[in-house]
């Protein structure tokens, strides 16, 4: 009867533990998109209208124009193609980063070897809280426009960012913005916890959050990862170019920081990686934000 009754508490047990994680997958799943967005395949759709923090896309003829600047209806993956108007946009969000002097080095076991201890230090600047769009980059788009962009190489988004009075943020000023300039640094942008889905728009090409993405998802879908500073998208979604140092040549070899939508290792999601590629690379993972004087 004993060896019984242990059967059936290990069996119980068992259970227990399967209905625990089956549930929490299924909670996390979810809740993997924010407030305004719904789970559409491997993608983070906009609902109804264009939710906080997306706005309307300013018409760019005057056509469909609302006088009462009232949001516009949207159908689920974007901008309907037959709607002059363009669909949801990202707004022009800068956030002031205060000056900081950060000590960073391998904080855990798996940046041993990959990290260099040393203090970052950086001055007030102002940066885009979102990354640029697919309708920012290209505004005769109509569909995704709130689609994070990508496949534009590091001097195109210089570029880019120049013509707005910007430029590209150096790595030192990526980490300080991640961190939210604070002391000790945090492991991913919105502190030191676990990745998991509804954080971050990883593991979408083949898990662990979903299988067969073939793009970036819609910026700031995933508010639960935003930075305390109000930064999102900060880990994951496209990885981000990022210059050289302020006065540092130029290097033919540049970084892309935070991850992206095909990042299938947690560890890949932390502040302190990085991603080495040719500054004339055009990757389908890589898009970029800008910097600005504060």
């Amino acid at each position: 009867m004993q060896r019984i009754a242990a059967i059936l508490i290990v069996v119980a047990a068992v259970v227990s533990a399967i209905a625990i994680g089956v549930a929490r997958k299924g909670s996390d799943a979810g809740a993997r998109c924010g407030a305004g967005f719904l789970p559409r395949g491997t993608r983070c759709v906009v609902e109804e209208e264009c939710p906080a923090p997306l706005v309307a896309r300013t018409p760019r003829s005057g056509a469909g124009a609302d006088d009462d600047g009232a949001r516009m209806p949207r159908s689920g993956t974007g901008a309907n193609e037959d709607d002059p108007r363009g669909g949801c946009d990202a707004p022009d969000t800068k956030v002031l980063v205060p000056a900081a002097a950060i000590a960073v080095g391998p904080s855990d076991w798996e940046a041993e070897g990959r990290v260099e201890a040393k203090t970052v230090r950086v001055q007030a600047f102002r940066i885009d809280a979102f990354e640029v769009t697919v309708g920012k980059w290209d505004p005769a788009a109509r569909l995704d426009t709130a689609r994070a962009a990508t496949g534009m190489t590091r001097s195109e988004a210089a570029d880019f960012c120049a013509r707005l009075g910007g430029r590209l943020p150096t790595e030192d000023e990526w980490v300080v913005a991640a961190m939210s300039a604070a002391n000790p640094p945090r492991r991913y942008p919105w502190g030191d916890t676990g990745a998991v889905c509804r954080r971050a728009a990883w593991g979408l090409l083949a898990g662990p959050c979903a299988n067969g993405a073939d793009g970036a998802d819609t910026v700031g879908a995933h508010a639960d990862g935003d930075t305390p500073l109000g930064l999102h998208d900060m880990a994951g979604n496209v990885a981000e170019w990022v210059a050289a140092a302020l006065g540092a040549a130029e290097a033919p070899s540049g970084l892309a920081k935070g991850g992206s939508w095909e990042t299938a290792l947690a560890s890949d999601l932390r502040v302190w990686a990085r991603r080495e590629l040719p500054t004339g690379a055009r990757a389908r993972d890589v898009g970029f934000r800008c910097a600005y004087p504060p």
